[in-house]
């Protein structure tokens, strides 16, 4: 078996990650007053946010290209692989996993699976690193995708944002949620479930957020060995106040502080942060 393994740019590696041979990442464009980005070839990170604060709209996010897509699977046939792993965003806030399913059958000489991640950024990078790890160690395709079934089922998501307008506009929450929110001075806590981002509990203060933030991992991570990602949108003072606050909880392994990018930024505004729990296998 010669697996290939495909996501998008709404993924987060981390930086010390040995890019594989095998790993193929599809972008995903971010347009700011009408102009297109992609993240790591015409814009940083910190760039997004000095352009996003000062643009007239919110800035928007495109869809992978499905095309290219296509071009690619055509491409692995003829570099030899035999099966395909493709994890994208979350099908709950994009259509792209939907549309894609046609091209299992277009491409017959490859064993391809599109599971729905449900999820994004580091607990979706997580998914695709340990694919890879899994195919060079030469797991069978049909345990690989057991494998994945169990951390898409068991990964959960929890975040708190400065401003939930960013997420109305993008149309990931309702105007009711945000309308409540801001009128009675709520902090709500959001989560993934099903792959949508919808309330999961109301807390009054940032504060009483953070310590609710910390007894749900604690309940989320009961069962097993989880790897905790504490994710930010340009809010490194309140991660490093999280990991301290986890690391006096026990939390001092398989915890590490990582940033979203600006895909995922954009729909969530500069100061949201989250915490995401992903089963080791």
């Amino acid at each position: 078996m010669k697996l290939a393994v495909i996501t998008d740019s709404s993924v987060y590696l981390p930086q010390d990650f040995n890019q594989s041979e095998d790993l193929f990442i599809l972008d995903i464009d971010i347009t700011i007053d009408g102009k297109i980005y992609t993240e790591g070839k015409n814009l940083s990170l910190d760039e997004f946010y000095r352009k996003m604060a000062v643009s007239k709209e919110l800035p928007k996010t495109s869809q992978p290209n499905l095309a290219e897509l296509d071009d690619l699977l055509t491409d692995l046939e003829t570099e030899g692989y035999t099966h395909v792993i493709g994890l994208f965003l979350s099908g709950g806030i994009s259509g792209f996993h939907q549309n894609i399913q046609y091209l299992i059958a277009e491409h017959d000489k490859l064993e391809i699976a599109f599971p729905d991640t449900k999820i994004t950024s580091s607990p979706m990078g997580w998914m695709v690193m340990e694919s890879l790890r899994w195919g060079q160690e030469g797991l069978p395709f049909e345990q690989i995708l057991a494998n994945l079934k169990i951390m898409i089922d068991k990964t959960k998501a929890f975040i708190m944002v400065d401003d939930l307008n960013h997420l109305v506009k993008g149309g990931r929450l309702s105007n009711g949620s945000a309308l409540l929110g801001n009128l009675l001075s709520i902090k709500p806590i959001l989560y993934f479930t099903d792959g949508r981002i919808e309330v999961f509990e109301k807390v009054r203060t940032e504060k009483k957020a953070l310590k609710r933030l910390i007894s749900i991992i604690d309940e989320v991570t009961a069962d097993g060995s989880y790897m905790v990602y504490i994710i930010h949108a340009n809010a490194k003072e309140k991660a490093e106040d999280l990991k301290n606050r986890l690391t006096e909880e026990g939390y001092t392994e398989n915890l590490a502080i990582v940033p979203f990018n600006g895909v995922i930024a954009t729909h969530l505004g500069e100061g949201a942060i989250a915490l995401g729990a992903i089963p080791m296998i």
